[in-house]
């Protein structure tokens, strides 16, 4: 029933808002421009591979993992609506699971499977290539998620700093810089994408094992800071 609860607040907090929009809006973009190069390019070499990885993984995953990620708790922290929740004797771990897990289902929705069915219409006969960057695309997610929540209960400017991160970091630094690569969870859901597909171009600079330790690393240490932050949240309250 507690969880019921915060999964229908969570919910409502994400699509009850303009921010929310982007929850539909980029996905409809990213996959309404694969249907138009699909319908309109001649040569399609590689086509599929480039828009998936440079767009659908780099840019339009990060920034739906960031809505979803901030607007399940940075706005109630915000407008001081978690005190519903904090008032109540529910476990901060709950909250934050809980949270994260509404975020995650976001995420592969109008995430993951976006990028499923652009891979798909790109190249109907390569199927193992869409369903591998679909995959790849919800692990990136949850790492993604289990960061931005953490962000939104650190720093009133989740957003702002999570924009930076996403389009700055992932976007630019995490394709084109070698030093930066190592630290980028694109690549680290690149080894995962390139072990499930031998497509061409699909090159992570970490191996899987790595890339696997690091991806579990960053969601246990994202999550545990966030449970560990709003637990002296409701101490700040009392006080």
């Amino acid at each position: 029933m507690v969880v019921r609860t915060i999964v229908r607040l969570t919910l409502a907090t994400l699509f009850g808002s303009r921010r929310g929009l982007l929850l539909y809006i980029l996905p409809a973009v990213f996959v309404g421009l694969c249907v138009l190069l699909a319908l309109t390019v001649d040569d399609k070499s590689g086509l599929q591979v480039a828009l998936l990885q440079q767009f659908g993984l780099a840019v339009i995953l990060p920034l739906v993992a960031l809505v979803a990620g901030t607007g399940a708790i940075a706005s109630e922290i915000d407008d001081g609506s978690i005190v519903y929740l904090l008032s109540k004797p529910i476990k901060r771990s709950t909250i934050i699971l809980t949270k994260a897990a509404v975020a995650v289902g976001v995420v592969l929705v109008l995430g993951a499977l976006p990028v499923l069915l652009a891979g798909i219409v790109l190249d109907p006969g390569d199927l193992t290539t869409a369903v591998a960057f679909s995959i790849g695309s919800l692990v990136a997610g949850i790492a993604y998620v289990a960061i931005f929540i953490a962000l939104s209960v650190f720093s009133g400017n989740a957003v702002t700093i999570g924009l930076i991160y996403s389009l700055l970091w992932e976007s630019v630094m995490g394709q084109y810089v070698d030093g930066a690569k190592v630290l980028s969870v694109q690549q680290w859901s690149l080894a995962l994408i390139s072990n499930l597909t031998d497509a061409p171009r699909v090159e992570s600079a970490v191996k899987l094992p790595i890339a696997t330790i690091l991806l579990l690393a960053v969601v246990i240490l994202g999550l545990t800071l966030a449970i560990t932050k709003l637990r002296s949240l409701i101490l700040s309250t009392a006080e």
